[in-house]
């Protein structure tokens, strides 16, 4: 109930005014006079919110690199590697070529002019296959495993790490000495498919994290 609504009659029982008089001036007075203490006792409890930006920025995710996967990978890859070129090297070997160097065995493998036995034969298509080690899929994933690993999965380097990539893949072609295989195109896009998919999802989660903290500040305000 307002001071208007108790004063009149509080001063008509006392006095006997009724009313006309000029007791309606006297509580307007008395509320205007209320409304600068009013006012200072609000800013002085701090119900104003402004939103601080050192609280936000408290909340900003820190990345560490995963180090054991980082080593698991590449001691994966280096076997794996090592695997190929023996391979590779028992196979010109018993074709009485020397390798000189690396470079030897792709220039080897571009002309195609080596012959294999079965077994020899059936442990690279196997290992080229759809599912095999070397295959499309596999490989893509462990170049998306190794940059989330190398990164600690931190969204803000995906495009540094696909540029990463496209540098690898062109130095793999220089290597090769000519347009790579099939495989390695194949490769190639699936890897970039990947790393669209990886932008989305991290757009998709940033995306629900600021809608989040946006309907928090309004419950808070």
């Amino acid at each position: 109930m307002s001071v208007n609504g108790i004063t009149p009659y509080s001063t008509v029982a006392a006095g006997g005014y009724n009313s006309t008089d000029k007791v309606s001036a006297e509580p307007e007075k008395a509320v205007s006079e209320k409304k600068p203490a009013e006012k200072t006792a609000a800013e002085e409890t701090g119900v104003v919110y402004e939103p601080s930006k050192e609280a936000v920025d408290s909340t900003k995710k820190t990345y560490t690199p995963n180090t054991d996967l980082i080593n698991k990978l590449k001691a994966d890859a280096d076997a794996r590697t090592a695997q190929l070129r023996s391979l590779v090297e028992k196979l010109i070997t018993g074709q009485g070529n020397a390798i000189g160097s690396a470079d030897d065995i792709w220039s080897f493998l571009r002309t195609g002019n080596f012959t294999v036995d079965a077994a020899t034969q059936a442990q690279a298509q196997a290992d080229i296959a759809e599912d095999g080690y070397w295959g499309v899929e596999q490989t893509s994933d462990r170049i998306l495993d190794f940059a989330k690993a190398l990164s600690g999965g931190n969204p803000d380097k995906i495009e540094e790490l696909r540029e990463a990539f496209e540098k690898g893949f062109k130095q793999a072609t220089d290597t090769w000495g000519d347009e790579l295989p099939d495989i390695s195109q194949k490769t190639y896009e699936a890897t970039m498919k990947k790393f669209d998919a990886w932008a989305e999802e991290a757009n998709g989660v940033a995306k629900a994290e600021t809608e989040a903290a946006n309907d928090v500040t309004k419950v808070e305000v």
